[in-house]
């Protein structure tokens, strides 16, 4: 009942602003032609914010296909096209990232599970005993610590203490008072022991060498490697298998040609991999609805270096039904609007970040959220359209025909590139539904961002909770085995 009160309160909030965004540009564009303006101009103009978001998709996307693999020795090619592919390559001087093994041993590590325990009972277990029983451990141990909050006792403690019993590694932090994710994560930090800390959310399942492929760059000069996660519930419904694609897009392509091109990434909150001595003196802020963005932040403006490495690979659950997805996504839309409103000014004036990671971080902070407000005025000039002439008249303008193809043609391209990387060999029905619905979705997203726009002017900052759903019927799903799988003696590294 309390979800629907708050979905009725959203709708409102959702036809309000588009209301203002749409109705009411309609009616004045709408007056501007019948006082015999055009609005050609106008069109061009939004038509080219879309141009340019598809340039640098593509460009992305034409790099994570170029650099696939980070690697140290040449693997065997016995396929004629890919031995084509590979000599092309290396003509163009593009033969992939190389990042040499570690050369001194892997210290302790730590793994700080963060929950909320009365939404993640159902999952909990199985994500400690996944951990338990499949992570690899380095020579100088492994610790483990349930950081977590609840306001009532419940039966699924005592089934983690008898786990902890059989598991010496394994630690139970009970944090009283705390009402978020950060302050669990602030108070584990009290007592971690490894040099070497991995964040994960309580539906994270972590690959078995996750920290043997971290080290490689923690060992030299980076202090953060941010994993790729990739949707472990995919084959749910429909939503699930357009997120599970989404994912592949962000982590496996968009974030990983960012970290390359620029030599700066995010932390994203989960399978995250960072030296504990650094993140101890970042912490999180626990007034931030993405305390795992406003860490980044202050971590790229302390000077710490952030690599992404999309061969460490986690899975999660996504959200099954459109409810906890809407809730999900407009906090993190939220999230962001509060970080580039605090941050983007410092990120211009700072001597830590190259011209190209300030370009970067001004499209990430600022552009997107300019362009998910700009991309709207595209319906009000149509509809106004329709209202003045009765009909939609092809154009002959050429730079608007260019810009409209090459919108298209970006959103496509990136789901092939995303087929061809991806962690997990999805069903191509899932890649082929996801081109077909990636408008509808990319509409959705940026009425998102306004939502949740409208809520930061508001000061409406409350953290509401993702529900995790029919928890039977998500960890029904078998556990799906990434692609990239190769030990760290193979010589894998990253796409950076």
């Amino acid at each position: 009942m309390a979800e629907v009160k708050k979905w009725s309160v959203d709708l409102h909030k959702l036809i309000y602003t588009h209301i203002l965004l749409i109705g009411i540009p309609t009616i004045f564009y709408y007056c501007l032609r019948l006082d015999g303006l055009v609005l050609v101009d106008v069109h061009m103009a939004i038509a080219t914010f879309f141009f340019l978001s598809s340039i640098i998709i593509i460009i992305e996307a034409s790099n994570a296909l170029i650099r696939r693999f980070a690697i140290e020795q040449p693997q065997p090619i016995v396929n004629r096209i890919d031995r084509l592919f590979q000599r092309t390559k290396s003509a163009l001087g593009v033969g992939g990232y190389q990042r040499p093994s570690a050369t001194s041993p892997l210290p302790r590590c730590s793994f700080l599970v963060a929950a909320y325990l009365p939404n993640e009972q159902d999952i909990i277990l199985g994500t400690l005993q996944h951990i338990l029983h499949t992570v690899q451990r380095p020579a100088a141990g492994l610790e483990l610590i349930l950081t977590y909050n609840t306001p009532t006792d419940l039966v699924i403690e005592d089934e983690l203490r008898s786990l902890a019993q059989l598991h010496p590694e394994l630690r139970l932090l009970r944090v009283e008072g705390s009402h978020s994710k950060a302050e669990n994560l602030n108070a584990a930090l009290n007592l971690v022991t490894g040099e070497i800390v991995c964040i994960l959310d309580a539906d994270h399942h972590p690959s078995a060498d996750c920290f043997f492929r971290a080290w490689r760059w923690l060992e030299h000069d980076y202090d953060v490697v941010q994993g790729r996660n990739v949707i472990r519930n995919h084959s749910h419904n429909l939503l699930t298998q357009n997120i599970a694609v989404e994912f592949e897009s962000v982590y496996g392509v968009s974030h990983a040609a960012k970290s390359l091109l620029t030599d700066s990434a995010l932390f994203g909150g989960s399978n995250g991999y960072w030296r504990t001595s650094v993140l101890q003196q970042i912490r999180f802020n626990p007034a931030r609805l993405t305390e795992d963005i406003d860490a980044t932040m202050r971590t790229l403006l302390s000077g710490y270096r952030i690599v992404h490495d999309r061969s460490i690979v986690t899975t999660e659950l996504a959200p099954i039904d459109f409810n906890s997805f809407w809730f999900q996504r407009k906090r993190w839309a939220q999230g962001w609007l509060e970080v580039s409103f605090r941050y983007q000014r410092r990120v211009w004036k700072s001597s830590k970040f190259t011209i190209w990671q300030k370009l970067y971080w001004t499209y990430l902070l600022y552009y997107c959220v300019i362009y998910s407000l700009c991309a709207l005025q595209i319906l009000p000039l149509i509809l106004s359209l329709l209202l003045y002439q009765g009909f939609l008249p092809p154009s002959d303008n050429p730079y608007l025909w260019f810009c409209t193809l090459t919108t298209f043609f970006s959103g496509v391209y990136q789901t092939l590139v995303t087929m061809r990387i991806a962690a997990i060999r999805y069903p191509v029905l899932y890649f082929a539904q996801h081109a077909v619905f990636i408008f509808a979705y990319t509409i959705l997203k940026n009425a998102l961002v306004v939502v949740g726009l409208y809520d930061h002017l508001q000061g409406n900052n409350h953290w509401v909770v993702t529900p995790r759903g029919n928890q039977a019927a998500t960890m029904a799903v078998p556990e799906p085995t990434p692609v990239l799988t190769p030990s760290p003696a193979a010589g894998f590294g990253s796409t950076k």
